[in-house]
């Protein structure tokens, strides 16, 4: 054999070594592939969950409800409106309720939630609304414009276009006589006009948890979008009881006002109405009177709430809405105040 042909055996042998070590390497690779895929399949398929979905099987309490349009904390130290036992008799009116502010006990509650005519004590939230944006000492020039839409047979205290009188001179106006005219002469003075301020109003009762109430004026006249319930008013009233200009003004029972018009003194003087301090109606001898107020309208009817307090110093606040006559409305709220001694 010729050392040509040896060398061409030679170099087939090599390649078909080579060719048998690829195929066992590529055999190798095949049969481990294959037992992995085997092996693992026999494993418990494991899905791909959401990181909260990975805890879902785990009981959990139910998460509190955010309500991002009520009121931060409004709730906090208030008493609860819950109804009281129907098997409790005497009080007649349609809606009535007394809370221990100090305390936040309900004593008493009778469709407290619902919504109702509200008449004068919108004054409440007209003098909420003035404190809370206005400056006591500052003087309003009273327009006529400003008092052309009242009833003329309204309650008012007898301000004029051209008086120049202080915005807490308005504040007894407003309560003391009840004054249309001065709640007026406040919504202009504030907010530059009815509208503008009766919005005020209605963003300071969501502000204060008032769910129950609409405003559509300052003073408290009828109208069929104008309401509250006896819960909202011991909202505001509550409030109110922490400030010492509204106890002030409503514990007066007579108020001299001295103010001017065009360069003239006027002098007005101003009676409160409620009976309870005019000596019309005696409270009960453990409780004393701190104030209140009266509304009175066709579609109201006569309403009153009212704050007193005990011996103790516990303060009260008693709401009764739409008594049929006064002499109801009192003796309703007189059965009220007796439920603290209960």
């Amino acid at each position: 054999m010729t050392r040509k042909n040896m060398n061409n055996r030679r170099r087939r042998r090599r390649r078909a070594r080579l060719i048998r070590r690829c195929l066992i390497v590529f055999a190798a690779i095949v049969a481990i592939a294959i037992g992995c895929f085997f092996f693992l399949g026999q494993k418990e398929e494991v899905p791909i969950l959401h990181p909260y979905q990975a805890k879902a099987a785990e009981p959990e309490a139910p998460a509190a409800v955010v309500n991002d349009n009520l009121p931060e904390l409004f709730a906090d130290g208030l008493c609860i409106s819950v109804e009281s036992d129907p098997l409790d008799k005497g009080v007649t009116s349609i809606v009535a309720a007394i809370y221990n502010r100090t305390t936040g006990e309900t004593i008493y509650s009778e469709s407290a939630d619902k919504h109702m005519p509200q008449a004068s004590i919108t004054k409440l939230m007209t003098f909420y609304v003035a404190l809370k944006y206005g400056n006591l000492s500052d003087v309003v020039t009273v327009k006529d414009e400003w008092l052309a839409n009242l009833d003329p047979h309204s309650s008012v205290c007898g301000i004029k276009g051209g008086d120049e009188i202080t915005l807490e001179q308005l504040l007894y106006g407003l309560m003391i006589p009840s004054g249309n005219d001065a709640a007026n002469a406040i919504a202009y003075y504030i907010s530059g006009s009815e509208e503008a301020f009766v919005q005020l109003m209605n963003e300071t009762a969501h502000s204060l948890g008032m769910t129950d109430s609409h405003f559509m004026n300052a003073h408290g006249l009828d109208d069929p979008n104008h309401y509250t319930s006896a819960y909202d008013i011991y909202l505001v009233f509550n409030r109110l009881l922490d400030n010492e200009v509204f106890r002030q003004v409503i514990g007066t029972q007579d108020y001299t006002a001295t103010f001017s018009n065009n360069g003239l003194p006027v002098v007005k003087t101003w009676s409160r109405g409620i009976l309870y301090f005019n000596g019309g109606r005696t409270l009960p001898v453990y409780l004393t009177g701190i104030g209140g107020k009266t509304g009175t309208t066709d579609g109201a009817l006569f309403c009153l709430a009212f704050s007193a307090a005990d011996a103790e110093g516990n303060e009260y606040i008693a709401v009764v809405l739409r008594s049929g006559t006064r002499e109801r409305l009192y003796n309703n709220m007189d059965l009220l105040l007796s439920k603290v001694l209960n």
